[in-house]
């Protein structure tokens, strides 16, 4: 019991057993999402959204790119809002809040498939962090820059909530200086024909922005449930991270057009203008909350595992785990596993936003240990799993090929117009409604 005493009340309890302070204001909130919407992967992303074909050729220009990104990121902020709420109305994480959901053991599955995700996108994190930095300084140990990151990890995850208020304080306000300096300098460079291309893979590009905002889906609770208000979590969430992913996914298809489309030299431009390599420095620094999300967010999955294990020595263990990843690891085909669990988190969260605000979760969900099964959650779920895979198998070997299998016996051809992420939280959600509709008591 001694930890309880020893944590300070405006921090996050260590274990699952203690109670969440409500503490985090809409602005404290804004902050940080504000800040993971502005990435490194953001801007060697935005490759992503201009559709890239066999050959690597983006099949949308430009503008086309500018506006899918923009259409992805508002539907996108949307669902990453209407995940916030119910962390903030609930008061627990977002793995444990899928107690209620699908039932305690049920949710292991999910909270298994987060685990691997975060710790893959955290390890992401360190080699695009230590990468930037070798461009930064001209060179130099490339472990040295993986260890800082990792260190800078591990501070901020000890002191979540103090860290999200120091990115509202300080880290915030240089973000912003270093963007309109950077949209101001890539304004005026030589920009090549911006409309040039065909605009028939739109919403293959809009889908690809819509699946970074989902990304963010399995861990939005983790920080919600310190919210002072449904209200502010919902609107922090929907505008503050949408806003900034517009701004840097756009400034990274700037940098893109200057560099003729080719993402492995996309930080050029930044660092070629007038105190580029400064101002470049502030987004360097800043990346280490997106890994800092991304480990803290692990150990609160694993608490709903074990809820008792002090979530210090979790992200401690894990900080220093992703460190040696990032040191070993070749993650070039990993990413492509990484989407693979992704899209499974797109129509779960159709099934849980239909789920809490239509039916079970409007008389509060069961999260506790004894939580019962819900096989028809399940059901709803797998639903749109399959239909996201049969419109996009992806490229992760076996698993493409079974659905692609699937595709020819059906006779079914997924049309360009076609969004994954739109139409498998569509139709989980529908049979998420369909359920409830059955299931409901009888009127009478």
């Amino acid at each position: 019991m001694s930890t309880v005493v020893d944590r300070p009340r405006d921090e996050a309890p260590y274990t699952l057993d203690e109670p969440a302070p409500k503490v985090l204001s809409f602005w404290d909130q804004s902050a940080f999402w504000a800040n993971l919407g502005v990435s490194l992967l953001a801007f060697s992303g935005a490759a992503t959204v201009l559709a890239p074909g066999a050959d690597n050729v983006p099949q949308l220009p430009i503008v086309a790119g500018i506006v899918a990104m923009v259409v992805g990121t508002v539907i996108g902020g949307i669902m990453l809002g209407l995940a916030a709420v119910p962390g903030a109305r609930a008061g627990v994480p977002a793995m444990m809040l899928l107690r209620g959901l699908f039932g305690t053991r049920l949710s292991y599955v999910p909270t298994v498939l987060n685990i691997l995700q975060m710790i893959g996108w955290g390890t992401f994190e360190l080699i695009v962090i230590a990468d930037a930095a070798e461009q930064l300084f001209g060179g130099g140990p490339h472990w040295v820059y993986v260890v800082i990151a990792g260190v800078i990890t591990t501070v901020l995850t000890i002191w979540p909530l103090g860290s999200v208020r120091v990115l509202r304080r300080y880290v915030t306000a240089a973000v912003v200086i270093a963007l309109v300096y950077f949209y101001i300098q890539l304004s005026r460079q030589p920009l090549p024909n911006l409309t040039h291309g065909s605009w028939s893979h739109f919403w293959v590009g809009a889908d690809a922005a819509l699946a970074v905002s989902i990304s963010w889906v399995p861990m939005a609770a983790d920080y919600t449930r310190h919210s002072k208000s449904e209200r502010a979590a919902f609107g922090a969430a929907t505008v503050a991270y949408g806003l900034t992913q517009i701004v840097a996914y756009v400034l990274g298809l700037l940098a893109l057009a200057l560099v003729a489309g080719d993402s492995d030299k996309v930080f050029g431009p930044f660092q070629h203008v007038a105190l580029g390599t400064l101002f470049f420095a502030v987004f360097v620094l800043r990346e280490a909350d997106q890994s800092f999300a991304n480990v803290y967010s692990t150990a609160m999955s694993i608490q709903n595992l074990v809820p008792r294990v002090d979530r210090r020595v979790l992200t401690v263990g894990l900080s220093g785990l992703i460190m040696v990843f990032a040191l070993a690891l070749n993650m070039d085909n990993y990413y492509d596993f990484l989407s693979l669990i992704g899209s499974v988190f797109v129509p779960m969260l159709g099934v849980l936003v239909v789920d809490f605000f239509c039916f079970g979760g409007r008389r509060g969900w069961d999260v506790s240990e004894r939580a019962p099964a819900r096989w028809s959650m399940i059901v709803a779920w797998a639903v749109g799993i399959a239909t996201y895979q049969l419109i996009n198998p992806g490229n992760m070997g076996w698993w493409s090929r079974l659905w692609t299998d699937v595709q020819d016996a059906l006779g079914f051809t997924p049309s360009s117009w076609m969004s994954a992420s739109l139409l498998s939280f569509t139709a989980a959600a529908v049979v998420t409604a369909a359920i409830g509709a059955l299931s409901r008591p009888d009127a009478s």
